[in-house]
């Protein structure tokens, strides 16, 4: 059972800990915070007062949301799976049932706000290149987080810039080249609020994101480069998606489309009328992005070990070595039988997430473990609901517990992790989606700090109080005990180009808990994107 993640993100894969670290205290930052607040609030109202004054030809109806653009809610309903001869879905329900298997090699399932917004432009016959004056897409998008629990402070101030190209060179060859960069000006706003090492690692960063090259061989499609493959798409929780990384560094709140990191990889694709074979190398794999020892969502949020005390000196990430025996491969068979969306894969890989090792009596390191997975997903449409379910079985991940005598902290134990949800529309423009998940520990010990069959819930509504406004809630939430997290959401497409998002993030449980960990992260947040 895990949030966000088919590694080490839950608590399982976390060293036992407990207590809280404290802060400076927040009287001295009141100047700063205001100042803050009133800086954000004028690029707020700036960026709406632009928005308002759109020309009337470009506005069209407040309540077109871009193509573009998906709400995660939208990312993570897990789509049917279509393939060629299919009969394609209903337009109210192509949000649920994204086909995924339109002819050459397919696009990304999950990334759908990269690829939309970055789709090759059209060109008449023979022509090869791009429009220069047509071919950017993109977005800019300011994000700002204030956390409410003591000691109060902005946690976020953030402004993205993604910018991409694509084209044809003729002979069925076509290019993608993308970027993402981003500026968070809350280490000067909180001045050392945070570590240096935390404000090094996250007040800026550059990053390529889909950059790659199609092509057809035969019977086969090809993509090279870097790339999203998504292989299951769920609420919130990554099951059968075993081959994304992922950035971690605000837990699993961003939309999937930020989220998710692509992988440098080399792809095979056979398309048959309702098969679907795939192959997968990568090279180089990208690992997660958990930030450093400090930060709001580090997945060490404590600093108390039950039997040593104050710890811990967390060492630097030990990432896996650039060789050909670090390399990651998969196989992936999909077909469609009377309506059912069926698919089963195998995937050897470096773990995407670490699991912390303790290296020293009080160090503890961040490792990254050789791993096996079978997996299986399923889906079918009922007409009143979908219905979708995912299964994995892992070998070869190493889980913590608090014995004392094991000198690294952890031992190894096989999982069998599933999912089964149902996607209903109880009203018109409206949404709930159900889910049931479980993690079992085939070899499960007496000391881990989970138990040894780990269930949850997730449930989410949605709905339009008015056309260009959706109100949405989730709410994950453990059976094994009172360790949840609460997201209400409000999202406002202000024009045509814009968009308007304000939400709060709540968490609650013990402090060796998934969600527990950031018992003192509540947040209220807002995001304003515009796409071009």
């Amino acid at each position: 059972m895990e949030a966000g993640g088919e590694g080490g993100l839950s608590a399982a894969n976390r060293p036992a800990a407990c207590g809280v670290r404290k802060r400076h205290g927040k009287n001295a930052r009141m100047p700063t915070r205001l100042m803050a607040w009133g800086g954000a609030l004028g690029i707020l109202l700036a960026g709406a007062l632009g928005a308002g004054t759109a020309r009337a030809d470009e506005q069209g109806s407040g309540a077109a949301v871009l193509a573009q653009q998906k709400e995660d809610d939208d990312d993570l309903l897990l789509p049917i799976r279509k393939d060629k001869g299919e009969k394609a879905p209903a337009k109210e329900d192509e949000d649920l049932l994204l086909p995924a298997v339109k002819g050459k090699v397919a696009a990304p399932e999950g990334e759908t706000g990269e690829d939309d917004l970055l789709a090759p432009v059209k060109k008449s016959a023979g022509q090869t290149g791009v429009d220069a004056a047509a071919a950017w897409r993109g977005f800019v998008q300011g994000e700002a987080a204030y956390t409410v629990r003591d000691p109060q402070h902005w946690s976020k101030a953030k402004v993205i810039v993604e910018l991409g190209r694509s084209g044809n060179l003729g002979g069925g060859v076509k290019w993608k080249v993308s970027a993402r960069a981003y500026y968070d000006s809350v280490f000067a706003l909180e001045g050392g609020f945070y570590p240096a090492a935390v404000r090094h690692d996250q007040r800026s960063q550059f990053q390529w994101r889909e950059t790659y090259v199609d092509f057809a061989a035969g019977w086969l499609d090809f993509r090279i480069g870097r790339q999203h493959v998504v292989w299951g798409e769920m609420v919130t929780l990554f099951f059968a998606d075993v081959v994304s990384a992922r950035d971690l560094r605000e837990f699993v709140l961003p939309d999937f489309e930020m989220l998710r990191i692509p992988q440098w990889a080399a792809r095979a694709e056979y398309f048959g009328d309702e098969f679907h074979a795939e192959a997968l190398w990568i090279p180089l794999p990208t690992i997660d992005e958990i930030g450093r020892r400090g930060a709001e969502f580090y997945p060490l949020a404590v600093d108390r070990d039950p039997f040593l005390g104050p710890i811990l000196t967390i060492a630097t990430e030990e990432k896996p070595r650039r060789r050909l025996s670090n390399t990651n491969y998969g196989l992936r068979l999909g077909a469609i039988r009377n309506g059912w969306d069926l698919a089963g894969f195998y995937y050897h890989s470096i773990d995407v997430q670490p699991t912390f090792y303790r290296t020293a009596l009080t160090t503890l390191t961040p490792r990254h473990d050789k791993i096996d997975q079978l997996g299986a997903t399923l889906a079918k449409d009922f007409g009143s609901f979908v219905l979708k379910g995912e299964a994995v079985y892992t070998q070869g991940r190493q889980f913590n517990v608090t014995r004392f005598a094991e000198l690294d902290s952890v031992v190894p134990s096989d999982t069998l992790d599933w999912i089964v949800g149902a996607d209903l529309t109880p009203f018109d423009d409206g949404r709930f989606t159900v889910q049931l998940f479980q993690r079992l520990f085939t070899d499960h010990d007496s000391d881990m700090v989970t138990d040894r069959t780990e269930t949850g819930i997730t449930l989410l509504l949605s709905g339009k109080p008015r056309s260009d406004i959706e109100l949405q809630g989730l709410l994950i939430h453990s059976l094994n005990r009172s360790d949840w997290m609460f997201r209400p959401k409000l999202t406002w497409n202000v024009r045509k180009n814009w968009r308007w998002v304000f939400g709060v993030d709540l968490f609650k449980g013990p402090p060796t808990a998934l969600f527990g960990q950031f018992d003192f992260r509540d947040r209220i947040y807002t995001d304003l994107r515009y796409s071009f």
